[in-house]
């Protein structure tokens, strides 16, 4: 006879740690798996920010650009001594008096371009290029058609005969209010992207359709249209890393950029974010891309460090306890199940039965079974005295 409390014992010693060990094993895997991926989330949205803030520093970089070429321009066109010189055509004359100004802008905040027209939009007088002067820009200068039609100063981006700039726009007017013309100041991107890598570490690249260069920036040097900066069908007028920039905006990032974009790729060993923004002018037509790109190195090392220490912590908390619950088991449970199953084995076998010694520390649930063999040893001591 073989008592069921043996068998119950076998199959409990065999299986019940194989099934706690493996649900230990699923659960912290699981904890470990759900707090990795909202590690990661935390990270994303670390990123998203970090695109965010790249983001409104170069546009707002722009737009302050765009209101220091506006309010130069207005300024200039409120000047008694330009209006005067402008109603009498005196082009000489009008480069005699800002020259020197035009000079010190350029050197000193990155003032490229200044220009008057006469309406509707007739170059009279480059500071930039005096000797080129009486050409009609009508059919790339939107801008300036805009501003000696409709009479109120604009400003945006616009590619001009020296190339693209920042460009505001104000109407001149003489003492009396008779509409002579319009000023212009053009404020260069090249120190723009410097002056942003400088202050915040971001590496920035300007990228203008290479018809629209060719067709109308005719005092660009050559060189900038050269193979080396063709990408696609743009070129890449300014960069403050070119090779940098190579490796991360290519013909296909930069193709269609209708709207901000935002990806992450490895470049030069470190892990980098891009963020391409759209170059449109001031009534829409697109010009070109901007890229910027930052380090974002700290956040993906900080996941994968992250990855290690929890795959580590995960491996060292599977191990312990793994092996707290099989010594918990031995000693508890699976010790006092196999006295118990030796007990009534040597029962079924009718051989000698012992006392059962430290039966008083064994589970309570167990105590019936100490119980019966106690009884079964008593009846059987019994029946060996009796005559």
């Amino acid at each position: 006879m073989v008592f069921p409390i043996y068998r119950l014992s076998m199959k409990f010693r065999r299986n019940a740690p194989i099934a706690i060990i493996l649900a230990i094993v699923i659960i912290i895997a699981g904890s470990a798996f759900i707090s990795s991926r909202l590690f990661s989330g935390m990270t994303d949205a670390v990123e998203a920010d970090q695109f965010r803030l790249m983001g409104a520093i170069v546009e707002t970089a722009i737009r302050d650009a765009e209101n220091k070429a506006l309010a130069r321009a207005e300024l200039l066109a409120d000047l008694p001594s330009v209006q005067k010189l402008l109603a009498a055509g005196d082009r000489t004359g009008l480069e005699a008096e800002l020259a020197r100004m035009f000079a010190n802008q350029k050197a000193r905040h990155g003032v490229d371009q200044a220009q008057f027209h006469i309406p509707p939009a007739t170059s009279f007088l480059r500071l930039h290029d005096p000797k080129t002067f009486g050409d009609d820009l009508s059919a790339f200068r939107p801008m300036v058609v805009a501003v000696n039609r409709d009479r109120v100063p604009l400003k945006g981006a616009a590619v001009a005969r020296s190339g693209p700039a920042i460009f505001g726009v104000a109407p001149v007017f003489d003492q009396g209010g008779k509409h002579l013309g319009s000023v212009e100041i053009g404020i260069d991107y090249g120190p723009l992207l410097a002056g942003l890598k400088t202050a915040y570490g971001i590496d920035l690249a300007l990228f203008i359709e290479e018809a629209s260069l060719k067709q109308y920036a005719q005092g660009v040097d050559p060189e900038r249209m050269g193979e080396q900066n063709r990408v696609g069908r743009y070129i890449r007028f300014e960069s403050t890393n070119a090779q940098l920039m190579a490796e991360l905006a290519g013909a296909e990032d930069v193709a269609v950029v209708n709207e901000p974009v935002r990806y992450v790729r490895d470049a030069q060993g470190l892990v980098r974010g891009v963020l391409l923004l759209p170059v449109n002018s001031s009534s829409g037509t697109p010009l070109g891309v901007i890229a910027a790109t930052s380090d974002f190195s700290a956040s993906r090392a900080a996941v994968n460090r992250s990855l290690i220490w929890q795959a580590v912590i995960t491996l060292i908390a599977i191990v312990f306890l793994s092996g707290f619950v099989l010594i918990v088991l031995r000693g508890f449970v699976l010790r006092p199940l196999q006295v118990l199953g030796q007990r009534f084995d040597t029962v079924s076998a009718g051989e000698p039965l012992a006392p059962i010694v430290g039966s008083e520390t064994f589970p309570r649930e167990m105590q019936p079974f100490v119980a019966l063999y106690d009884k079964i040893r008593s009846r059987r001591s019994e029946a060996d005295k009796a005559p």
